[in-house]
This record gives structure tokens, C-alpha cells and sequence, in this order.
């Protein structure tokens, strides 16, 4: 009963030495590949300080295109003034009212090109062309990763 015993926990630390010897050598001994030896002239081109990013927050740059005079408070004026802005390019004969279409010019724009066949009415396809078009995120452009290299030492 005991040479059954014996044999199996043989077995057991068996497999289990194998799984870690294969998994050691799996993984190379740095994750990451080292930097290149920089020359004397390119370390004295480096700054002696780090640059350091602005605290600012977006909130914060937002209220700093609305103060103008740069006092610490945006005014009714200054928050109106890029309404007017808008406003001002809406009204196409500046009569300082808006009508519908001057207010939908932009709907009105894009139906007109669209509608190809000029019959009033956008087809499928037609329609299809006034979709929203999204901007596409850019993947960062970083270099591939190098591929582990065998040093054996046998």
C-alpha cells in the first residue's frame, strides 16, 4: 500500500517540477527590452528639469476662454458674447430675427445635397449619405514589441 502512496506523490512532484521548469523558461528574464546606450551629445542635449504638465482642468481652460478681461468671473456679457457669435452666422439676412430656415439652414443644406435626383424626396441611399460622420480614434502608433529571443546556454 505504501509503494502506491509513494509512487504517486512521486508523480505528482514530477509534474508539478515540469510545469515550473517549462513555465520558467517561457517567460523571458526582462519583460521589457533594454533602452539603447545614449552618447555624451545626446545626454547633454537633454533638459536638466522635466517638463511638468498643467494642473489646469478642462473646467478650468473652459472659464478661461469665457473671461476675457482675465478678472476671475465670467460676466452675463462674456458668456452671451459666443451666442451672439452663433447667432450672428445663423442670421443669414441680419435682420437680427430668426426665421426656420435661417435656423435650419444646415438640415436644409445637407437635404439639398443629398437629394441627387432633385425630386424632393431622398431614397435609401441618398439618405444613407446624410449619417453622421464620426471621427475615428487613432491607434497609437507604437512600435511592435520584440520578439523573445532563445539564449541557450547549453
Amino acid at each position: 500500500m505504501w509503494r502506491y502512496i509513494t509512487g504517486g506523490v512521486a508523480a505528482l512532484l514530477l509534474v508539478t517540477a515540469g510545469i515550473v521548469l517549462f513555465n520558467g523558461r517561457a517567460r523571458p528574464s526582462s519583460p521589457l527590452a533594454a533602452p539603447p546606450a545614449q552618447t555624451a551629445a545626446q545626454q547633454a542635449a537633454l533638459p536638466d528639469a522635466v517638463p511638468e504638465a498643467s494642473d489646469r482642468t478642462r473646467e478650468q481652460k473652459r472659464f478661461d476662454r469665457y473671461d476675457k478681461d482675465r478678472n476671475g468671473a465670467v460676466t452675463r456679457e462674456e458668456y452671451l458674447a459666443q451666442r451672439r457669435k452663433a447667432y450672428a452666422k445663423l442670421d443669414a439676412n441680419h435682420d437680427g430675427q430668426l426665421s426656420f430656415d435661417e435656423w435650419a439652414i444646415k438640415a436644409t443644406t445637407k437635404f439639398a445635397g443629398a437629394d441627387k435626383d432633385k425630386s424632393g424626396a431622398m431614397n435609401a441611399a441618398e439618405f444613407a449619405k446624410t449619417a453622421v460622420k464620426r471621427a475615428v480614434k487613432a491607434k497609437p502608433n507604437c512600435p511592435p514589441a520584440p520578439a523573445p529571443r532563445d539564449d541557450d546556454d547549453a
